[in-house]
């Protein structure tokens, strides 16, 4: 795969949704470690959750004080994880020009097209139902729920930045560090995709991802987001790795909540 964009494959990105899955326990979907999961994160987002929905009771949307929404929450029996949902005009064209560079189409229903990237990251189009009302992400506070990171083994890295950049015509851009690649994505949408190289992953691993949460201060974030429950796995020169309630990973990074960038160059 090229690591040309080509305009005719791009798909118009109107908004992303970052979904969080915490798999169910033996209780079902009444699950103790989703609620402790869901719980969480509404605490720390500092958003209210809607009203659960689905058959089983199985979604939330974290919905903010001031503008829309960008943060839904699932309970799942297939496992943790993050899974990214983009809006479209059109879910079959849009899921007609994934599977032309490479994606698997794996479900279909009503409004969504789900697929696997090329490295078996599963992602979603969904249609376009805001009215015409442009949606607004308010990026504030000290600390912000913002990326979505794919944790990509190092021999599908080349193939997994060319089919997103193309897909989506952001271009892929060197961050600070070797491993790591951000899609500049317009300034309207609210979640940003980095891209990161695993280089001890097997070739065979497929594609996941965990959510990257931007700080002002990562050492006085840290010990807020312990007292609400997560565990700290490791620290690292511009991030934290911790786990939720549930024992889902996920990053505290020293980036600027307001631009989702780091503090220098990059």
């Amino acid at each position: 795969m090229s690591d040309v964009c080509l305009a005719d494959d791009m798909v118009d990105v109107r908004w992303i949704w970052l979904f969080l899955h915490h798999e169910v326990g033996e209780d079902g979907y009444r699950s103790a470690r989703a609620d402790a999961a869901w719980a969480f994160w509404a605490q720390q987002t500092g958003q209210q959750p809607s009203p659960a929905r689905g058959t089983k009771g199985e979604f939330t949307t974290l919905v903010p004080a001031e503008g829309d929404g960008w943060i839904k929450l699932q309970r799942t029996g297939s496992g943790d994880g993050i899974h990214l949902d983009l809006v479209v005009e059109d879910v079959d064209a849009a899921a007609e020009e994934a599977v032309g560079l490479g994606a698997t189409l794996v479900d279909r229903y009503a409004r969504v097209r789900v697929l696997r990237s090329p490295g078996g990251f599963v992602f979603c189009f969904t249609d376009w139902d805001a009215e015409g009302r442009p949606s607004l992400q308010l990026r504030t506070g000290d600390e912000l729920v913002d990326q979505a990171c794919l944790d990509i083994p190092a021999p599908r890295y080349a193939d997994e930045i060319a089919f997103w950049s193309t897909l989506t015509g952001w271009e892929a851009v060197q961050s600070t560090r070797a491993e790591f690649r951000a899609l500049r994505r317009p300034e309207s949408l609210p979640v940003r995709v980095l891209l990161q190289r695993l280089e001890d992953a097997a070739v065979d691993e497929p594609v996941t991802g965990h959510v990257d949460v931007a700080c002002d201060d990562r050492a006085a974030a840290t010990p807020r987001w312990e007292d609400a429950g997560a565990d700290v796995v490791a620290q690292e020169a511009f991030w934290t790795v911790l786990r939720d309630p549930a024992g889902v990973p996920f990053c505290l990074t020293d980036r600027d909540p307001q631009t989702g960038l780091l503090p220098g160059p990059g």
